[in-house]
């Protein structure tokens, strides 16, 4: 299986016909200038020179910015140097990111010109009073009528959705989960509103009209919407932004956030969350009191089922009074686990009253 390389290219607020009341792309991704075609070149010739596996599948993504709405010459001319590195069989695809009002028929006949082959929706919430309110300048329609042409059209499908716009509740974000659910896409990213220094969001911040999530309140409703995307066995392929110098703790001088739940690993903490719930619910199903049990996983789950900081092992031991040792054996799938009891409360006891008897002896 060849090993997935992305190289990111970031062309900022590029071709946005609006400013969301949360958004500053600037910021968010940390470029400060608009990319050339030149840019392109250079920069993928760096990630190049830089990836060691032989083997290995290569896309070039344009992230940032609503890469259709940006004029369609310099669409082509960004398009055209990347692909000429398809041309060259160093690359493989194009991914690019962009508003789900500007897709139509001509501007997927064209991306499809250049080999892109996934699309990403900036879809955030489903609910369009929300959708108003963030003046997104879209609607839920468009996102329907920009997914079903896509797919028509052979592109793989991606959806980015928020946890906590003003005025979303965790019904909302359900709602919105399921309602994407229905429009079959292939990967999604769930990003948690962050206040960024400067925007809108920030201003009804200080006016005490809107109120960020705690961690605590974005992991659980970022848990419940992650849940129903893997039932629905859709990839969720990035849960939080992407850390930066200026997306980093508010407490640093270079970040650029304000407040909310941010977190260097908050995917883990949700996922961890979920592995926690999971190994409960199969210690509640075994019929007896345990004190000691091992856990065994595939490696690649162990640091999840550990938790970030030993934090599901600390609460279980709390919680519970249950000592957990964790094994990783590569025979177990991914995603499944296995519990082995060490010891009961009976066992325990047993062994005290044994203790015990041989000291009066």
């Amino acid at each position: 299986m060849k090993k997935e390389y992305i190289i990111p290219i970031f062309v900022p607020h590029l071709g946005c016909p609006y400013k969301c009341t949360f958004c500053d792309q600037v910021k968010i991704s940390g470029q400060q200038k608009q990319v050339t075609a030149d840019d392109v070149r250079k920069t993928i010739e760096y990630y190049l020179k830089n990836f060691r596996d032989d083997s290995k599948y290569v896309e070039v993504a344009f992230f940032g910015g609503s890469f259709t709405a940006i004029d369609e010459k310099i669409q082509n001319e960004l398009l055209e140097a990347a692909n000429e590195y398809i041309k060259q069989g160093k690359v493989r695809s194009i991914r690019i990111s962009t508003r789900p009002d500007y897709i139509d028929k001509d501007i997927l006949k064209r991306l499809k010109k250049y080999h892109v082959k996934t699309i990403e929706l900036g879809v955030q919430s489903t609910n369009d009073y929300i959708l108003k309110k963030c003046k997104r300048g879209h609607t839920y329609a468009d996102v329907k009528k920009a997914s079903k042409l896509i797919r028509l059209n052979r592109f793989v499908l991606g959806h980015q959705m928020m946890i906590g716009l003003p005025e979303s509740t965790k019904l909302d974000e359900l709602n919105t989960a399921r309602e994407l659910i229905k429009l079959k896409p292939k990967i999604v990213r769930i990003y948690p509103v962050l206040v960024i220094k400067g925007t809108e969001l920030e201003e009804e911040l200080n006016k005490g009209e809107y109120t960020p999530l705690t961690i605590e309140q974005a992991v659980e409703r970022s848990k419940e919407v992650m849940q129903l995307f893997n039932i629905a066995h859709i990839q969720v392929i990035r849960l939080g932004l992407q850390n930066t110098e200026e997306i980093a703790d508010p407490s640093t001088n270079s970040s650029q956030v304000v407040a909310g739940p941010y977190h260097p690993a908050f995917r883990q903490l949700v996922e961890g969350n979920m592995w926690y719930d999971e190994i409960v619910n199969q210690i509640k199903k075994i019929n007896t009191k345990v004190m000691q049990v091992k856990i065994i996983a595939n490696p690649e789950n162990i640091n999840n089922i550990i938790g970030h900081k030993k934090e599901n092992i600390l609460r279980l031991k709390e919680i519970y009074d249950l000592d957990v040792m964790v094994e990783p054996n590569e025979q177990i799938k991914k995603g499944k686990f296995k519990i082995e009891i060490e010891k009961t409360y009976d066992e325990i006891i047993q062994e005290k009253v044994e203790k015990q008897a041989k000291i009066k002896k």
